[in-house]
């Protein structure tokens, strides 16, 4: 069964934000979980990770670059656009939010998926997460207003739970847990991560429900600015790397347009606003649709590459 869940992947998490929307109590039900659910598939990630090569790929400036890209030029081009705009503050802050979230860590999943080698997509997501707490802390002090007051105590506490536990944890198994054992158990508990990965498109789109319900005009304008904020993120990636190769840009975009809008939640909780939480909830949808977009566009890019090389 769990292999099966892994195979087609792509659809039940397209489907788990449907039944989110739905669902909206059981959705909200289970959101309390999802912070101890993402640490837990933080660990197991990082469990089956190669951290000689990742660290080997950390080391070189290219991840840094992308990190720079990911949060800040995306927060200055979103903020931009939505001052233009004359966005809320609340909506404004919800976005630079999303703007500073790292890299959502199924995305070396959604990267091998689509035929490419995952490693360099994991390097980016390590570093835009060990990148967003700077990009997060500016963003809230420059767009939360004069009233703006972060407690730093709490915060911190949160990245060192959220952030850095699971990296050390998953450091100190690989270094003393007997390696052949390790890979056997790693092998079944990564078919098992797809179904922790199930309960965040659940878990978070029934908060885009409620503001449906009490105010379905505004959840509209939502849910377009959600699609807006992919495909602009997506857009981004691709064009800053474009010259890199078509590999590296579609590996960079990919990675920018997935983004661990849980993690900042975990991080930063009430300092986000009050439409952070239906921000992420719409984000579910164009989120889990782009695999499924990503996956034709590369193999129609491919089919091109094959007849032009006829």
């Amino acid at each position: 069964m769990l292999a099966l869940i892994a195979k087609h992947s792509s659809l039940f998490l397209f489907s788990g934000a449907l039944l989110g929307f739905a669902l909206p109590t059981l959705s909200s039900a289970l959101l309390p979980a999802l912070p101890y659910i993402l640490f837990t598939l933080m660990l197991f990630t990082l469990i089956g990770i190669d951290q000689k090569a990742l660290v080997k790929a950390l080391a070189k400036s290219a991840p840094w670059r992308y990190a720079l890209v990911h949060a800040g030029l995306t927060t200055v081009v979103a903020s931009s656009i939505a001052l233009s705009l004359d966005a809320s503050a609340d909506l404004l802050l919800a976005i630079v939010a999303v703007c500073a979230t790292g890299s959502l860590f199924a995305t070396p999943a959604i990267v091998r998926s689509v035929g490419f080698n995952p490693l360099s997509a994991m390097a980016y997501t390590i570093a835009s997460t060990l990148m967003m707490p700077v990009i997060l802390f500016i963003n809230l002090s420059v767009f939360s207003g004069d009233d703006f007051s972060l407690d730093m105590k709490e915060y911190f506490i949160r990245l060192i739970v959220f952030i850095f536990g699971p990296m050390l944890l998953s450091y100190l198994i690989r270094k003393y847990a007997p390696q052949e054992g390790l890979a056997r158990v790693h092998g079944k508990i990564a078919q098992f991560t797809i179904v922790l990965v199930f309960s965040f498109p659940f878990g978070l789109s029934g908060q885009y429900r409620w503001l449906w319900n009490d105010n379905p005009k505004f959840a509209l304008v939502t849910l377009l600015i959600a699609v807006a904020i992919c495909v602009s993120f997506f857009l981004i990636g691709l064009a800053v790397f474009w010259r890199k190769g078509k590999e590296a840009a579609f590996i960079a975009a990919i990675t920018s347009g997935n983004r661990n809008v849980l993690l900042t939640y975990s991080v930063a909780g009430v300092f986000l606003g009050p439409l952070y939480l239906p921000l992420i909830g719409a984000l579910q949808l164009p989120t889990y649709i782009q695999p499924f977009v990503v996956k034709y566009f590369v193999n129609r890019s491919k089919a091109n590459i094959s007849e032009s090389a006829v």
